[in-house]
Parts: C-alpha cells; sequence; structure tokens
C-alpha cells in the first residue's frame, strides 16, 4: 500500500465511510484548505480531535469527499462531507497557517453483510434516531438500513460517548462488536 498526503479537518466528532457530516469553515486558512482539496492538491481527511499529542487527533481517520457546499449569511462555509475510506494517519506536520497536512495509509473498511435476527433491533432503532433528529436524516439521499456495516457504523457516529472508546469499536476489524455493543444498549433502555 501507498502512503498519501492529506490536508486534516479535526473536530470533536466521527466520520466513517458512507457517513455524512455538515460543518462550518470560518477561518481564512481552512478556507484555502478548500480551495486547495478542490484544485487537487490534496485529499480531505476528517480526523477526531484530542487533548493532547502530535497532530492533536487520533491516528484512525476518513478520508472524505465534499460532496457540497454553501457560503452563509456570516461569510463562512458550510460543507458537507462523504466518508469514503478509512485511514491511518502516520505523521502530520503542521503548516504556518495552522492547517495539519497528514501522511497517511488506506485502511480496511468494513465489508458490507445483511442485518439478520436481533440485530434488526439496531437498524429500526436507527431509522426511529433519523425520524427525530431530521437535520441528521436530511444529509442522506439514501440510507442502508439492511446493511450491518453502514448501521453500526452511523451508531458510531452519534452516540454520546467518549471519542476514545468510539475508536476502539471503530478499530474492529467488521462490525460485529458494535451490533452487540448497540444491541446490549437498546436492550438495556427498553428493560
Amino acid at each position: 500500500m501507498q502512503t498519501r498526503e492529506m490536508a486534516l479537518l479535526m473536530r470533536d466528532g466521527l466520520l466513517l465511510p458512507q457517513g455524512r457530516v455538515e460543518v462550518r469553515i470560518v477561518d481564512p486558512g481552512h478556507l484555502r484548505m478548500v480551495a486547495d482539496i478542490f484544485k487537487g492538491k490534496y485529499a480531505l481527511a476528517f480526523a477526531t480531535m484530542r487533548s493532547s499529542g502530535n497532530p492533536p487527533c487520533y491516528p484512525t481517520a476518513t478520508q472524505c469527499d465534499i460532496i457540497d457546499f454553501n457560503q452563509l449569511e456570516d461569510g463562512s462555509l458550510s460543507l458537507v462531507l462523504e466518508g469514503r475510506q478509512r485511514i491511518s494517519v502516520l505523521s502530520a506536520v503542521q503548516a504556518k497557517d495552522k492547517l495539519w497536512i497528514a501522511r497517511t495509509l488506506p485502511c480496511r473498511n468494513w465489508q458490507q453483510e445483511p442485518i439478520k435476527g436481533e440485530f434488526e433491533l439496531i437498524s429500526a432503532a436507527l431509522e426511529q434516531f433519523y425520524l427525530v433528529n431530521p437535520d441528521l436524516f436530511e444529509l442522506y439521499s439514501d440510507v442502508y438500513l439492511k446493511d450491518a456495516a453502514w448501521v453500526s457504523q452511523r451508531w458510531l457516529e452519534v452516540l454520546p460517548m467518549y471519542n476514545q472508546d468510539k475508536l476502539v469499536l471503530v478499530n474492529q476489524p467488521d462490525c460485529h462488536k458494535t451490533m452487540d455493543f448497540v444491541l446490549q444498549l437498546i436492550k438495556s433502555h427498553v428493560d
């Protein structure tokens, strides 16, 4: 596998393959980064911030695409990002304008697999979650509620957990531990 340089966008959140998130870009350095991405100078990586370290993010990140953007009334830029490929951040340097450029290596995405049996409950619960959170649901043109990997990753993006705990599940070879975790969490709130 070959390493690749990517611009790092760090937030206190998680974005995984096929997930979508809307972010606001305010400062001129990040606006320049967006211009460089559109010019093809860099690919974009979305990374979860952490309180210390160099770079100040976890080594597990996601290469993503900008699928929509709008200029807001205050002059800032709203971007809709879609996760594409899990990556590992090997190293990073900070430019003069405080932006980070990372050397990355692609990682294996979770494979699609059908949701079966009692795990259909986590799919139904996600569908309900989106109904009461229409702002998140509107980001998606398609939802894949029959795909265990897709459903598991969407739960990891929205669950109110510490990022370091989410990343323990993200770094598993497949979605099975996440499915078990979410199912137990739902059952504990039903009982």
